[in-house]
């Protein structure tokens, strides 16, 4: 009988259904499947904190559909997997789709892949306490900022802090990654997620009234130049149609290999609450 790892990236993704996981009992299930649970440290979505490095799985609106991703992709290090928990399920919606990453390298158009070619350079500019997007303080859980350094120190970033507060970061990163078991290569980036033609109508107007010194991320090729806006929506309307939705009963796990297959959410209806926990 294979081992939960082995079966792991074998499956990609496994569903517990029928467990009954309660919030009581889901900090022993998390234990069991999770033993080196990390904090959401650097991580670019908004979250709360709701126990021993569990947090809400996104606080974006409801009607929004969230693309495609790969947990940190952008980030030197990344957990390889990722815990949902399903607390309450939604009235209508809210599946979380996962698309297969190898299959969705394949599936892209050969020009952007080959645009891809040089990696992906993400920029973050967190304000200090008071802005738009996160502050560096909730970005990194500290109001240290030598914590910040100790962490940045090493991971391959450029930063510098800003005369306001502000911490500006630079990433230079790959824009596709392999499996350290399989060897497999796969789509794993979120150029999508920080360019403003991937978030919609009011990310790109923000644009035309900010610098770039002021627009909390944002994304370009590695030389530094602009990514086409049709490059993102192809990125992500491929994505999105390869994905295979799960849709939420309460007391559902969903365990997914964090390299292997990438993960959003669609739009919902009513008190949906999925939390997610992340380990190596």
């Amino acid at each position: 009988m294979l081992e939960l790892g082995e079966l792991l990236v074998q499956e990609k993704a496994i569903v517990f259904r029928g467990f009954n996981v309660t919030p009581e009992t889901h900090g022993s299930a998390a234990d069991a499947l999770l033993p080196q649970r990390l904090a959401y440290v650097h991580g670019n979505s908004p979250r709360t904190k709701v126990g021993q490095n569990v947090y809400t799985s996104t606080e974006y609106p409801p009607e929004l559909v969230i693309s495609m991703h790969n947990e940190m992709s952008y980030a030197h290090a990344w957990p390889g997997r990722l815990l949902f928990y399903c607390e309450h399920a939604p009235t209508t919606g809210g599946a979380t789709p996962i698309v297969d990453g190898e299959l969705w390298l394949e599936s892209l158009d050969p020009e952007v892949r080959a645009a891809f070619g040089g990696g992906v350079r993400y920029i973050q500019n967190l304000h200090d306490g008071y802005g738009l997007g996160k502050s560096w303080q909730d970005t990194f859980e500290t109001g240290d900022p030598s914590d910040v350094e100790a962490f940045l120190t090493g991971t391959g970033a450029d930063w510098k802090w800003r005369d306001d507060g502000t911490l500006w970061i630079s990433q230079l990163r790959p824009a596709t990654t392999r499996h350290p078991v399989t060897g497999i290569e796969v789509w794993f980036n979120q150029a999508d997620q920080f360019h403003p033609a991937g978030l919609g109508d009011d990310a790109t107007a923000l644009t035309e009234v900010l610098s770039s010194d002021e627009i909390p991320q944002s994304v370009t090729f590695a030389d530094g130049s602009p990514i086409p806006a049709e490059y993102i929506t192809h990125i992500q309307e491929t994505g999105l149609r390869l994905a295979v939705d799960v849709d939420w009963r309460a007391g559902d796990l969903l365990l997914i290999d964090n390299t292997l297959v990438a993960h959003g959410r669609r739009p919902f209806t009513g008190p949906r609450r999925v939390l997610v926990a992340m380990s190596v």
